[in-house]
């Protein structure tokens, strides 16, 4: 019989980025998902969907202060699309595999068997969880701290001459050019409140599903798809 991988301590990855949480079971709400709670069944734990929401704005927040100081002459609308990039589900994706910070989350039996521990979509929620409880535990000061030490980096990595990758044309022109066929969109679903809706998206080619995204827009969601199925495609 498969035993079920234990998850490694938080406070561990926590310590890596110099952060010793006060409350404990913020910590650990941050790495609970849904389908652990679930299965648990008790009134007694809460899943990391709701430190989730408070993540993301916390994130683009601090991503926002970090933008305007690294680039004081950049305008509005080239800011936005360097912070859609910075905070995409690709790119909180990435970031929570360099932390290996999948093998921290507490999961169901059944994304344990389906490999959720490296699914982007989980990753990249767990890695806002994860900052909305160090905002409250530690307030906006140390969660900006945090956030600025993961995504310096790649902000100092953006080059200001260069566009933002635009992956559904790329999809396009490679699927045009290998296949002569034309990717198709489709919103799945919605959730959330009008306000802070996350939209959800699959791309296929001739029917065939190749991609799928997240996103605060469908625009997102249609350009995180789009790089999924190109991902697929050059393998």
């Amino acid at each position: 019989m498969n035993k079920r991988k234990l998850p490694k301590n938080p406070n561990d990855l926590a310590a890596s980025l110099n952060y010793s949480f006060k409350k404990q079971e913020l910590l650990l709400e941050a790495f609970r998902h849904p389908s652990y709670v679930y299965e648990k069944d008790s009134q007694g734990i809460s899943d990391n969907q709701r430190l989730e929401f408070l993540g993301d704005a916390v994130i683009n927040l601090a991503i926002s202060h970090l933008l305007i100081k690294s680039f004081p002459e950049i305008k509005e609308g080239d800011l936005s699309k360097y912070r859609a990039s910075l905070v995409s589900e690709t790119g909180l994706h990435y970031i929570a595999q360099e932390l290996e910070l999948g093998d921290y989350l507490f999961l169901g039996k059944g994304e344990e068997l389906t490999n959720g521990r490296k699914k982007p979509s989980i990753l990249s929620d767990a890695i806002e969880a994860f900052i909305g409880a160090i905002y409250l535990d530690g307030g906006f000061a140390k969660a900006f701290r945090v956030t600025t030490k993961l995504f310096s980096p790649f902000v100092d990595k953006i080059d200001t001459n260069k566009s933002i990758n635009d992956f559904k044309t790329e999809l396009q022109e490679y699927a045009q050019e290998a296949f002569r066929l034309t990717p198709e969109y489709k919103l799945k679903k919605e959730t959330g409140p009008d306000h802070n809706k996350t939209f959800y998206v699959a791309v296929s080619l001739k029917g065939k599903p190749m991609g799928k995204g997240k996103g605060k827009s469908k625009k997102e969601a249609e350009q995180n798809a789009a790089q999924e199925a190109l991902a697929c495609l050059k393998k």
